[in-house]
């Protein structure tokens, strides 16, 4: 990264949190005698997921279903591409999926099947807003522009009053919105937000262009072929904003609800809390004893476990967040969860509500 670039400093603490929550998990694993990473449970799924996603295309483009149930089918492989966003790539990116680097990476590259770059990704998600998250300026998540405020750090204009109830049509423009312009602009500019992208190597460009051309082909310049340009652009649109929406809400709901800090560094670029607590502090759980959500969101209902411990799989959070909150409770820590989501979502609205106001 650019020498221009000063990230800033967690400050170190004589009794760590964070040593303390890895040393008690790891404990957990030790009893049990199990790996961190995915189990056979997960592969499965992995596998069965990528399957229902080209099957559903096939039969959309080949096959040409009947209108109501192309559209149907549009929604449901827009669901396909978020759940393997959550399931599969995530775990893969953090190297959690599997014990084996090479599954782990191929798990990882199943972005590349979604359009998405997994350069950009790892930059972005794994390690700045894993690192710096709810942090203004750094964590590029919560940087949405102009059209809305997430932070209470951000300037608030006219508009930001209405935002808790117009945030339902920009989530949906997520998805298309990163394949078509958000990896673009990282690529050419080299950063991310603020923070300067790592020197990309030959094979990260080719990637990067081979990922972009395959995405155009399949699914633009193959349906529209095949389909026509209206029908093509109905189920783009069904399919992308879907998907869009899933995913935007999924991740807002970890991080910009209701109780939830947005830390601020002091004058020597330091923030305020050691790395577990920060964590902690930025992040809320939602629907946890909801194990369908749970399954089709990949574990990522329990996010503060997830921050907390990357690199392990997110089929053992249900397991660990009981240790997690004892600690939780010990270093008197508020442990921010929502019992739905329904609950969640609201608790989203009215911090949008409450941004907007401030």
């Amino acid at each position: 990264m650019s020498t221009s670039y000063i990230s800033p400093k967690f400050p170190a603490t004589k009794d760590s949190l964070h040593a303390e929550l890895k040393k008690r998990v790891q404990a957990y694993f030790d009893e049990k005698g199990i790996d961190a990473t995915g189990t056979s449970g997960l592969f499965t799924k992995a596998i069965l997921m990528i399957l229902a996603l080209i099957a559903v295309y096939i039969h959309i483009v080949f096959f040409t279903p009947i209108w109501w149930l192309a559209l149907i089918e549009c929604v449901v492989m827009g669901g396909l591409v978020a759940a393997i966003g959550f399931n599969v790539m995530h775990d893969g990116s953090h190297g959690s999926f599997s014990t084996n680097k090479w599954l782990n990476k191929i798990a990882a590259s199943s972005i590349s099947l979604l359009g998405a770059n997994r350069f950009m990704w790892k930059m972005k998600h794994v390690m700045i807003h894993h690192t710096f998250t709810n942090v203004d300026g750094v964590d590029d998540d919560i940087e949405v522009g102009g059209l809305m405020r997430m932070a209470p750090t951000q300037k608030k204009y006219g508009l930001h009053k209405f935002q808790h109830i117009y945030f339902w049509a920009l989530y949906m423009l997520l998805y298309v919105f990163w394949i078509f312009f958000t990896d673009y602009k990282k690529y050419f500019s080299q950063k991310i937000g603020s923070v300067p992208l790592k020197k990309m190597e030959l094979k990260d460009h080719i990637e990067f262009w081979v990922v972009k051309v395959y995405h155009a082909a399949v699914f633009v310049v193959l349906p529209i072929a095949l389909l026509g340009w209206v029908k093509w652009l109905v189920g783009f649109l069904v399919m992308t904003m879907f998907a869009g929406f899933v995913l935007s809400i999924v991740f807002q709901l970890a991080h910009t609800v209701e109780h939830t800090d947005f830390p601020v560094v002091d004058d020597q670029n330091k923030l305020p809390d050691e790395f577990a607590a920060h964590q902690i502090k930025t992040t809320a759980n939602f629907a946890t004893k909801n194990k369908l959500i749970s399954w089709l969101v990949g574990g990522l209902n329990f996010q503060i476990e997830h921050h907390l411990f990357p690199k392990i799989s997110h089929v053992h959070y249900p397991a660990i967040s009981e240790i997690v909150k004892n600690v939780c409770a010990e270093f008197h820590l508020q442990y921010i969860e929502y019992p739905t989501m329904r609950r969640a979502v609201l608790a989203h609205v009215h911090f949008l509500r409450d941004m907007g106001r401030a």
